[in-house]
């Protein structure tokens, strides 16, 4: 299971890690949200320790939506050095997103 972040821990858990992050920001009654849930999930374990891949729960944390301007979800976000350096929309497969995560993280 994903790890959820919300708005009280995003600058802790996002903009503060030390390694590139991925946050997916979701909401439990959108489909596509949950049909790319298991991916996000995957790919979490996939990546633990190269690239930190969080949950944040629209509904429940409006702050942040509106903060990174979420019009629509899945909304996929990719953070480096707490700020935001590319996103995807939309339920997108494994491989764009590995792609996009390959652009700047780390493969170390």
């Amino acid at each position: 299971m994903t790890k959820e972040v919300s708005d009280i821990n995003f600058d802790q858990e996002v903009l503060q890690s030390s390694i590139p992050v991925l946050v997916d920001f979701w909401a439990p009654w959108c489909g596509p949200c949950r049909a790319l849930g298991p991916t996000i999930d995957a790919l979490a374990q996939e990546l633990e320790g190269k690239v930190k891949i969080l949950k944040l729960n629209t509904d429940e944390n409006p702050e942040s939506a509106v903060r990174f301007r979420i019009n629509s979800i899945p909304n996929l976000i990719f953070f480096k050095d707490g700020k935001p350096v590319d996103q995807l929309i939309g339920a997108v497969d494994k491989s764009k997103i590995l792609d996009t995560i390959a652009k700047f993280a780390n493969n170390s």
